[in-house]
């Protein structure tokens, strides 16, 4: 034990002897060279470590802005989509608005009772977005203000299709009037947007841009709704019967409202 301890009360004597040494040189200069050498070795070594700490600390930095930037555009990108989903739910309530508004001022409220109804696609029918459930029921006539669509051709108790008043299988008794006196006749389709009014008597006028008006003689159909509008008659002399190519004024595809007529 003894001994243990002479050992390191020794080395501790060496150490203090030793340091002394060392700052004695240090204070007369008699270090500069050997420190002058060592530096020359750590310096490069120290520069190197100090420039790899601040490009790591750079990187870190990218990587921290990089994460907050994607976080922020996540969050802008679904305020964003936010907003576009109630900008279109405003509108289709606005279109929905605007089209109960002109649907009253075209037709008495008191006679027709109405469904508003909304376009979900088209191939030959036009599907709509309610059935049996809403009270929609075959043959019920689909409207627009004051014109004519198509009648309800199927029904499923969520939706319906509609026959559009150009499907060559939906014929309709019409008339045309304008100033010099009125025409009857019965308008068929032609697939497409195009409708011809046929069976109209060459004594009766007819003329380009006349409005053609369901006649009534259809039950299901009310009488005074608007098919469309006159773009060409047909007329040869030696025929009993003249003819009239029909354009629709509205295009149903443009439409985002339209009312079943239940009643």
């Amino acid at each position: 034990m003894l001994s243990a301890l002479k050992d390191d009360l020794k080395l501790f004597l060496s150490l203090i002897l030793i340091s002394a040494v060392f700052i004695i040189f240090d204070n007369f200069n008699l270090l500069n060279f050997p420190k002058s050498l060592l530096q020359q070795v750590t310096i490069p070594i120290q520069y190197g470590l100090y420039k790899t700490s601040v490009n790591i600390g750079k990187q870190f930095e990218f990587v921290l802005l990089s994460r907050r930037a994607a976080q922020e555009n996540k969050a802008l990108t679904e305020q964003l989509a936010s907003v576009l989903s109630e900008n279109s739910q405003l509108r289709q309530k606005l279109a929905e608005i605007e089209g109960f508004l002109e649907q009253q001022n075209s037709l008495d409220a008191q006679t027709f009772n109405l469904v508003p109804v909304r376009p979900l696609g088209f191939s030959r029918f036009l599907i709509i977005d309610k059935g049996s459930d809403e009270g929609i029921k075959v043959n019920q006539a689909v409207i627009f203000k004051d014109n004519f669509i198509g009648l309800i051709k199927e029904v499923s108790p969520k939706k319906s299709k509609v026959m559009l008043s150009s499907d060559p299988d939906l014929k309709i008794s019409v008339f045309a009037s304008n100033e010099t006196g009125k025409a009857k006749g019965v308008l068929s389709g032609q697939f497409g947007s195009e409708m011809i009014m046929d069976k109209v008597l060459h004594q009766e006028p007819l003329e380009v841009e006349d409005l053609i008006y369901t006649d009534g003689q259809e039950v299901e159909i009310p009488r005074g709704l608007i098919l469309g509008k006159v773009a060409e008659v047909l007329s040869k002399d030696n025929e009993v019967f003249k003819q009239a190519k029909v354009k629709p004024i509205f295009d149903v595809t443009d439409l985002e409202i339209l009312f079943v007529v239940i009643e």
